[in-house]
């Protein structure tokens, strides 16, 4: 029988022999090298040599007798047969012929890559990276090893955390005789990461099943930091088509905390060759990845994935030595991928109340329960089953209770850490990185834990009534009109995507700038100098727009490229569907609640009807501000490729503005017809409707605004509470102007849509808006499922009953 095999022997059809991680190492290794696929090399000690060892030595008889009648769920019955096994393991020698032949293998890696070269020891369980089990964390590694005798330490140490608890309740959980794995050591070529960056990257996103993009975590130090959950990473999204086009492709860059980094220790001993240390500020506050490292990463990703054929969870490393990326490990995906297809679950809170803490969100689902902090695994006994789970970190030993918890809540740790991991596979909702949640929330409070909202984490207080709606695509009928969705924000563009839909007819730039860039453009322009800083735009409000921009190169590519982002983000959750983006439609006192806003914004009596719009970009005051957001627009569809996107021009009051704003934004590089661009104009005041033809001749269509056309027409603000109740989208005055608008659009055979709240509100009003031979009607996403499948059902196009 053979103890060891090299990488470079192996491939996956000796799973069996050297566990999955192993395994794929040496898939990679001989068959993606061509593909610029750079797998440190290494051996691998057998599962029979494991076997071997057991047996010789009669522990497997001795283990068997020891988990006999064993409840994983005690948690402290689990520690002591835990404890017994793996001392048992650690104190029983090697067989002579598996020592030599270890011995004989780390001098041929010595020879080749010198003595000053360290080692990772990695565990590697034949039932371990499975389609259907990641098996994550669940064993030892041990990293930065030096010297032979350390080697042979780490992998008896390696064996002997086959019985770690929480492997011996995953295993019970997953339907695993304990007897069946083996495990095998691989000893790896460390990666100088210590001094450069690491992380876990997927070839989907692991929140919503999108396999359009490749999703990458990195930070500072060893990737072990990432893993464990010990840091805030950052985050990246990768968009394929456009990687495979060799167009840019970066689409969210999102900056984590980054507070720490494994580094190697000056000991050799085995369990002190790796420690934390601070990340200084300066470093904190950039990215630890340059967009074109992040791209060669996805790239390898695709590689990889390619030749599995399958969804990938990967673990990478970039060397600081010698600046090369590295994959160290792969494994399949096992969560978003063996989701049934053609079924969507929602989650829906019915009821809201204060925000206690927010994170990153894990899992798509709410739960609520008991608030339970513990600060140690040895609390675990008094852990009862519905109870909210919080911590600084979890690891793979927490997963006993992990699986009893109503949701889980940890102050540090990202997207990709083994908490989270498992999170997933036990379909938990989970809160990680809120910073200090073991410090604000109170033992025994009631919580609900909304995983449901985007990629923010919500821990709300009490307990909070929510609903589950689970729809079939498959049985979905066709529509009668096409149904697009108005979609808020770039956080739950993938997930929304998932829903049934013909794209988005509503996407609002303002909502982008106000949630994923926070400052007033024209405070950006003046901090770079652009233009004159107002005496009122102070130091501090200078120095915190110096903080939020830090990661940047300047004020100007802080905005382009956070726009750019948000604006990428929902056109390729959709594509090949078509999105409209709204160009910024924010009213002055709106503008002035940014940072920096009240500097540059007027106080108006009437912010509705006052500098907004066509009127605001036309402006000398505004126009190099809208000119950012042209810049955003143009980067992302001619240079990213996302030619699906739109452009809708809100508030035009007259044809000279019309006229005015297509040719300013034509001298920014968005000109009608190039390049299949579509300019749309919202057709919310009753000019648009009563000079329909004229605009027309400026735009390729309307986009319908129902409310403000509603409340312009009737002369009513609806969030007067004195005058709401007259507030109705049906009025007799409201649809004349419609019927005019919509009969102007076909016939001329342009695009004519509504993205009101109406068609949401009033089923009689969709239906007629349907009768009228309505384009398209842009709906809530959570009105889109009950709106498609009546409108499917429905006959009735008679005007409608205020």
């Amino acid at each position: 029988m053979t103890n060891v095999l090299w990488f470079s022997e192996l491939g996956l059809s000796d799973l069996d022999q050297v566990g999955g991680k192993n395994a794929s190492l040496g898939e990679m290794v001989r068959n993606l090298a061509s593909a610029g696929v750079k797998v440190p090399g290494g051996f691998a000690t057998t599962a029979d040599a494991y076997r071997r060892f057991l047996a010789e030595s009669k522990l497997d008889a001795r283990i068997e007798q020891i988990l006999e009648g064993l409840d994983s769920g005690d948690v402290a019955a689990l520690a002591k047969v835990g404890q017994e096994i793996r001392t048992l393991i650690r104190e029983t020698p090697f067989p002579a012929g598996l020592e030599e032949d270890i011995r004989t293998a780390y001098e041929r890696l010595t020879g080749e890559h010198g003595a000053d070269v360290s080692w990772a020891v990695r565990s590697s369980a034949t039932a371990e990276d499975l389609p259907d089990a990641s098996f994550a964390g669940q064993q030892e590694t041990f990293l930065n090893i030096r010297g032979i005798g350390n080697i042979l330490h780490a992998i008896k140490d390696v064996f002997a955390s086959l019985y770690n608890d929480r492997a011996i309740a995953y295993r019970v959980h997953h339907g695993f005789t304990h007897s069946e794995v083996a495990l095998s050591a691989g000893i790896q070529r460390m990666v100088r990461s210590d001094v450069g960056a690491s992380g876990v990257m997927f070839t989907m996103d692991t929140e919503t099943g999108f396999t359009d993009a490749v999703f990458i975590t990195s930070s500072y130090g060893l990737g072990e930091a990432v893993v464990q959950g010990a840091v805030n990473p950052d985050e990246f999204y990768v968009y394929k088509p456009a990687l495979a086009e060799g167009r840019p492709a970066v689409l969210k860059r999102g900056l984590g905390g980054k507070a720490v980094q494994m580094v190697y220790t000056e000991s050799e001993e085995v369990g002190r060759t790796v420690d934390f240390i601070p990340v200084p500020q300066d470093s904190r506050s950039r990215f630890s990845l340059t967009d074109a490292e992040v791209e060669q990463l996805a790239r390898h990703a695709v590689a990889i994935e390619r030749h599995y054929g399958r969804p990938m969870d990967i673990e990478w490393g970039k060397d600081g030595v010698d600046g090369e990326l590295y994959i160290l490990q792969a494994r399949p995906e096992t969560v978003e991928s063996r989701k049934a297809a053609g079924v969507t679950s929602r989650y829906t809170l019915t009821e809201r109340s204060t925000v206690l803490v927010e994170g990153r969100a894990i899992g798509q689902r709410i739960g609520a329960g008991q608030v339970r902090v513990l600060s140690s695994i040895d609390q675990m006994a008094s852990f009862q089953e519905g109870d909210v789970l919080v911590a600084n970190m979890t690891d793979p030993d927490w997963e006993p209770i992990m699986k009893k918890a109503a949701a889980i809540v940890t102050d540090r740790g990202g997207r990709t850490c083994h908490a989270a991991i498992i999170a997933r596979e036990l379909g938990i909702p989970a809160v990680v990185g809120t910073g200090y949640a073991s410090q604000i929330l109170k033992d025994g409070a009631p919580v609900t834990v909304s995983c449901a909202e985007g990629e923010a984490g919500l821990v709300y207080e009490g307990l909070l009534d929510y609903t589950l709606q689970e729809t079939s695509l498959e049985t979905m009928p066709e529509a009668p009109v096409k149904i697009m969705m108005n979609v808020g924000t770039p956080e739950q563009a993938f997930s929304f995507a998932k829903l049934p839909n013909h794209g988005v007819g509503l996407a609002r730039l303002e909502f982008i700038i106000n949630r994923q860039i926070g400052v007033h453009p024209n405070a950006l322009l003046a901090v770079a100098g652009e233009i004159e800083r107002p005496a009122t735009l102070d130091d501090y409000t200078v120095r915190l727009i110096q903080e939020k921009i830090a990661a940047y190169d300047g004020p100007r590519d802080y905005y382009v490229k956070r726009l750019a982002e948000g604006i990428s983000t929902i056109a390729a959750a959709f594509a090949p569907e078509p999105v409209i983006i709204r160009l910024s439609d924010f009213k002055s006192n709106e503008y002035a609640n940014l940072v920096g806003g009240p500097a540059f914004e007027p106080e108006e009596e009437n912010p509705m009807i006052g500098y907004r719009g066509a009127s605001r970009y036309l402006s000398a005051a505004f126009r190099q501000a809208f000119e950012l957001e042209c810049e955003a627009l143009k980067f992302v569809r001619n240079e990213m490729g996302l030619t699906n996107i739109k452009l809708m021009v809100p508030f035009v009051r007259t044809l000279d503005e019309a006229r005015g704003v297509t040719e300013l934004l034509a001298a920014n590089g968005l000109r009608r017809g190039e390049n299949g661009l579509e300019i749309v104009m919202m057709c919310e005041l009753p000019a648009n409707a009563l000079l329909a033809d004229e605009f027309l001749e400026y735009f390729d269509g309307f986009s319908i605004g129902s409310n403000d056309l509603t409340q312009l027409t009737l002369g009513l603000d609806r969030d007067s509470a004195l005058v709401a109740e007259g507030f109705d989208e049906r009025n007799p005055a409201v649809t004349k102007l419609l019927e005019m608008a919509i009969a102007a659009c076909r016939a001329k055979g342009r695009y004519v849509g509504i993205c009101g709240q109406g068609p949401s509100d009033h089923p009689d009003f969709a239906e007629w808006l349907l009768g009228q031979g309505i384009s398209s009607i842009s709906l809530n996403p959570d009105a889109v499922t009950e709106t498609w499948l009546r409108l499917a059902r429905s006959t009735n196009v008679t005007s409608p009953t205020v």
